[in-house]
């Protein structure tokens, strides 16, 4: 199969010095940011364990082995980019690509190994993304909810689909408790509110299954009476647990590609506030690992000018389009949860328009 693709591609010695020094600048780059990103948060969370009197083994192989695969996925398109700008820099800077155009190899033809490259980090970032990551997030909010004390807050202001007809409001639910506040549940006929259910706290019992009712009203619409009671306590069941109750933005960080689809769907069923950025969740797993081959093709068009001031020029300028980059992400998903842009579209936003400068360079640059 792999030489049928390189005989494809017409894949020479100078296609895998390239992509031998593609793929080793990424893994370098890695390794040398993964490292410094973990001096960082030692220091910035070294009292947070120890205030918890969090073990070794559990800060290492609980939060350290699962935060370094998260950063990984969360910042490969930079590092990426980053490895790009240097090794293409010094080809530039050395007159390697010079003498590569001068031989007769075209620069969009120079580009090949560089997407073979790309291709092989985005698909790496593929899996880690859809597959890895997720079962990482479960270690690492594990780690957090039994050693750092503040971790688990409670959630406010919860709106919840019970069935077709019938809507749960809690203004406040603590999770290690399981006590919700200022309970709310109604049932919709077709004009009006023909039952509503209130109290000020609902308490979920894990022995039976079922929920307890404390200082609340009921009121029902039977025709054209209106019945009201109170009660002090009142065991009911619902068609939902605390496991509905418990899910918030990062919920989805904890679920594969396809446990998150399934996922999604429910929610948007229920009804749930937080569908857009569980939405945004599942296509910055597709965003990230296209953006990989997109800010490859980028660098090297940076890149690959020769400049008399030599490596340090290529980097500036590409440190500060990779802080653009971003920042643009940012953006983009704020307006997507706060605006009225689709939660979709926002993620791609930084790739699309890292396309659009990616054609304007090639067709610029100096070939």
């Amino acid at each position: 199969m792999f030489k049928k693709i390189r005989g494809i591609l017409q894949w020479n010695i100078l296609d895998s010095y390239i992509l031998k020094k593609f793929l080793g600048s990424v893994t370098y780059s890695i390794i040398l940011l993964m490292a410094i990103i973990i001096v960082v948060d030692i220091s910035e969370n070294l009292q947070h364990f120890l205030d918890n009197n969090a073990p070794m083994s559990a800060v290492i192989t609980g939060y350290y082995l699962n935060f370094i695969p998260y950063f990984i996925n969360l910042f490969i398109p930079l590092f990426t980019f980053i490895s790009v700008i240097w090794f293409t820099s010094k080809l530039s800077v050395h007159n390697e690509i010079v003498a590569i155009l001068n031989g007769g190899v075209s620069y969009y033809r120079m580009l090949v190994p560089y997407i073979v490259g790309a291709v092989i980090v985005a698909f790496c970032a593929l899996i880690l993304a859809n597959f890895v990551v997720p079962k990482t997030n479960q270690g690492m909010h594990k780690f957090k909810e039994t050693y750092l004390e503040n971790y688990a807050v409670a959630r406010i202001n919860i709106h919840i689909k019970n069935s077709a007809n019938s809507y749960i409001y809690l203004e406040r639910w603590t999770k290690t408790e399981k006590t919700g506040y200022q309970f709310t549940y109604e049932v919709l006929g077709e004009h009006t509110i023909d039952y509503k259910l209130s109290a000020q706290r609902i308490v979920y019992n894990e022995d039976k299954k079922n929920w307890t009712l404390y200082a609340g009203k009921e009121r029902r619409i039977i025709g054209d009476q209106e019945i009201c009671s109170t009660f002090e306590q009142k065991d009911t069941v619902f068609n939902i647990t605390p496991v509905d109750l418990n899910q918030d933005v990062f919920v989805s960080e904890t679920m594969s590609t396809p446990e998150l689809n399934k996922f999604i769907q429910e929610e948007k069923e229920k009804g749930s506030t937080f569908v857009d950025q569980y939405v945004i969740e599942q296509q910055r797993r597709l965003a990230n690992p296209f953006g990989t081959i997109i800010m490859t093709i980028f660098a090297v068009c940076v890149s690959s000018r020769k400049t008399r001031r030599g490596v340090g020029v290529h980097l500036f300028i590409g440190m500060g389009l990779a802080f653009s980059f971003v920042f643009f992400q940012q953006i983009s998903t704020v307006f997507s949860v706060q605006g009225n842009m689709p939660p979709g579209l926002g993620t791609w936003i930084p790739n699309i328009i890292c396309l659009v400068l990616c054609v304007i360079l090639l067709r610029s640059t100096p070939k």
